[in-house]
């Protein structure tokens, strides 16, 4: 695959550390000495995050809305901006120091398009809470807001031009941050290139909820598409990503990435420089595993395959075989590797082939089972073999004793996800 340049950041919330961004209060504590005390600690924690950031190499953040509190409300008529003035620098320091991106995301309630005026009030007054933000911390114009379009009203075509409209109407210094996402309901990614053309805010492409609410334009495509809307005074272009968490609902972020969909993702980008937001709830977990891969860690390399190999296995015992020599003579880059794995895991397995990977697994508990299991085991596996029982019911018996004996090796095992 060429060689591109790609960040990747986290949304918020550092796992590794106690730094809190996003203290609040209810609204009858809002006194003028609270709010100074939790826009303190905010910005303190803030400042720890970014520094963590800085000694992992992670150049892009998300940061939480809840930085000020009640930032766009009446009850909160500091002058937050100058009186943290000392702290503020010090983390716009930390930013150029460093060559950082952040960025913001307003919440679900900052609707631009709404069909009643005190709505659309009130999120003009948070978009501008948010760009007095980044314009504390940042000097430059890449450093943006995402905002989604917004409801329907029972007519989209009414409700777009609205957006339209008020976006006209905006102050300067929210339309230089903002930019435009699609979502996973209402607005698709063709119908927020639209706006993105009448409004010339740059577009975020959003994999899951393309996934989830499609427009008939392929992936690969689209990404492309809404690169083109960012000019160069708004940085690279910049994505969000996620993956399905499974068994919750449609559009819930998975707990980690699974390193072989991201990169077939990379992979369909075509060679374009971009910054990649994971959306995910391990946060800096998985942002500081892809960028180890993506930087050509052979120990991350070799972590990873162990967490696919018996998935791959199931598919196809030769291609397991190929890619655990590939890995162990640590030649072949990341990229590479995991289009061997996404190549595997498209395969239709055999029974022989899936009952082969199914008894190495059992091979963990084999001694500590008891004659009961070690008999059910046997049974499922002759009936599996004979067509007679599914794959899935071993696997929910082999995912039973997981949880029963201590395996490490298969804690993390995306042999269970397939």
């Amino acid at each position: 695959m060429e060689m591109v340049t790609i960040r990747i950041g986290y949304a918020c919330i550092n796992l590794s550390i106690d730094a809190v961004t996003s203290k609040g209060c209810l609204l009858r504590n809002a006194t003028p000495q609270r709010l100074r005390e939790l826009i303190g600690m905010n910005l303190a924690g803030l400042r720890k995050i970014l520094e963590y950031n800085a000694k992992k190499g992670i150049r892009l953040f998300r940061i939480s809305s809840d930085l000020i509190p009640f930032g766009s409300h009446e009850v909160n008529n500091l002058e937050w901006h100058r009186e943290f003035e000392e702290e503020l620098d010090i983390i716009a320091r930390i930013i150029e120091r460093e060559g950082m991106r952040v960025s913001m995301h307003p919440g679900q309630y900052t609707v631009l398009n709404s069909n009643r005026e005190e709505v659309v009030r009130s999120a003009v007054r948070e978009l501008e809470y948010h760009a007095r933000v980044l314009d504390s911390i940042t000097s430059t114009h890449e450093h943006k807001m995402v905002l989604h379009i917004g409801g329907v009203y029972g007519d989209k075509k009414a409700a777009a031009g609205r957006f339209v409209e008020n976006y006209g109407g905006l102050p300067d210094s929210v339309k230089r941050r903002l930019v435009i996402e699609n979502d996973e309901k209402n607005y698709n990614s063709c119908e927020v290139l639209k706006i993105s053309y009448a409004t010339g805010a740059p577009v975020i492409f959003d994999n899951l909820h393309n996934a989830i609410n499609p427009c008939g334009e392929g992936e690969a495509t689209l990404v492309r598409e809404c690169a083109k809307t960012w000019k160069s005074i708004d940085g690279l272009p910049k994505l969000h990503y996620s993956q399905q968490d499974r068994g919750k609902r449609s559009g819930a972020h998975s707990q980690t990435i699974e390193s072989a969909p991201f990169f077939k993702f990379i992979e369909g980008m075509g060679g374009l420089d971009a910054d990649i937001m994971l959306e995910v709830k391990d946060k800096n977990i998985s942002a500081e595993r892809m960028m180890a891969l993506l930087g050509g860690s052979r120990a991350e390399l070799q972590r990873e395959w162990a967490r696919y190999k018996y998935a791959v296995m199931e598919k196809s015992y030769a291609a397991y075989k190929e890619i655990g020599v590939a890995v162990a003579k640590g030649e072949t880059g990341a990229a590479e590797i995991f289009g061997m794995v996404n190549s595997a895991l498209d395969v239709e397995p055999s029974a022989g082939e899936a009952a082969c990977a199914a008894e190495h697994v059992w091979g963990y508990f084999k001694k500590q089972a008891g004659t009961d299991e070690k008999e059910a085991f046997k049974s499922l596996i002759e009936g599996f073999r004979g067509g007679e029982i599914s794959l899935k019911e071993v696997k929910i018996f082999l995912s039973e004793l997981r949880g029963k004996y201590p395996a490490p090796y298969l804690s993390d095992s995306y042999y269970f996800n397939t």
